[in-house]
């Protein structure tokens, strides 16, 4: 990994904590954490987080559905301001993920290369949780795994401006905290908790899909690998967190397939669908389902 990319990656993933602490600290000393503050982070949690879920994993990854190119090209520029990496390195990189699931060439795996026993299981949920993205390892090359993106004159565009999506997804809660309290202190406590908190959740509850769910849970299908649905963490992940089921049927736009399985990103693709805005939306098949959890 280049000096430049490793020194961004360390400053993304530890100045959020940092600034959360203090945040809370303040909150507790200085009664500074108000309703705007929840109501903030709550908009730029599920907002920002929609970009990565429905966009980057379901439609840009696996083409669970389509959509307008302009539309598709807005997922993308949404997903870019969770501050995870650009979009085609992303989808590459999980692109990748599947074709070597739990295997030599995972780029997230707590499985490969880490000895056995709990210091071992240790080891491997922090690489699979965060390590992986400090690490001296080719990730995924993205003229193999997403080529399609490469194509795609609009995803290019914002791939090559990840940092002005980002920096607009740090605005946007600044904004919202000035508009709702008329202060520049309102607007830099919206700017902490819709910025560096958000940041913060959004990146370990990612985080956590690649090292929980591949580690802990339960397999309702053979799937050759070690992916596993964790339910409490469906609701942070907008049911991500299905991941077994996931894997099972990858180009499925829900991935909460059965009753009571909550998956609110199959919803919005739901909605979108209604309102004509997805096309082409690869549904779970019922039968296919029930025979594969059979098998």
């Amino acid at each position: 990994m280049p000096l430049v990319d490793r020194a961004a990656s360390l400053v993304v993933t530890a100045a959020p904590p940092i600034m959360l602490v203090v945040g809370m600290w303040l909150g507790w000393a200085g009664n500074l954490f108000a309703w705007r503050d929840v109501l903030i982070l709550a908009i730029t949690y599920f907002g920002i987080g929609t970009g990565v879920t429905v966009g980057f994993h379901r439609l840009l990854t696996h083409r669970s559905f389509k959509t307008h190119r302009t539309l598709r090209a807005a997922f993308a520029a949404l997903g870019s301001a969770a501050a995870e990496g650009p979009v085609i390195d992303w989808v590459a990189t999980h692109r990748k993920h599947h074709r070597f699931s739990d295997l030599d060439g995972d780029p997230h795996s707590p499985h490969v290369g880490h000895a056995g026993g709990w210091r071992g299981a240790l080891r491997g949920l922090v690489h699979a949780h965060i390590g992986w993205v400090f690490s001296d390892m080719e990730v995924a090359d993205e003229r193999r795994y997403a080529p399609d993106l490469l194509a795609d004159p609009l995803i290019r565009f914002v791939d090559r401006t990840f940092v002005l999506w980002v920096v607009l997804g740090l605005a946007f809660p600044f904004g919202l905290g000035v508009a709702l309290t008329g202060s520049v202190i309102g607007g830099l406590t919206g700017l902490l908790w819709g910025g560096a908190a958000r940041i913060f959740l959004l990146h370990h509850a990612t985080f956590s899909i690649n090292s929980l769910c591949h580690f802990f849970g339960y397999q309702a299908y053979d799937t050759g690998d070690q992916s596993r649905n964790v339910a409490w963490l469906a609701i942070p992940t907008w049911g991500e967190a299905w991941h077994n089921n996931h894997h099972a049927f990858p180009r499925s736009a829900r991935h909460g397939l059965d009753r009571g399985q909550l998956d609110t990103s199959a919803f919005l693709i739901k909605s979108f669908e209604r309102l004509g805005w997805a096309t082409n939306v690869q549904w779970p098949n019922p039968e296919l389902v029930a025979a594969r959890r059979a098998g």
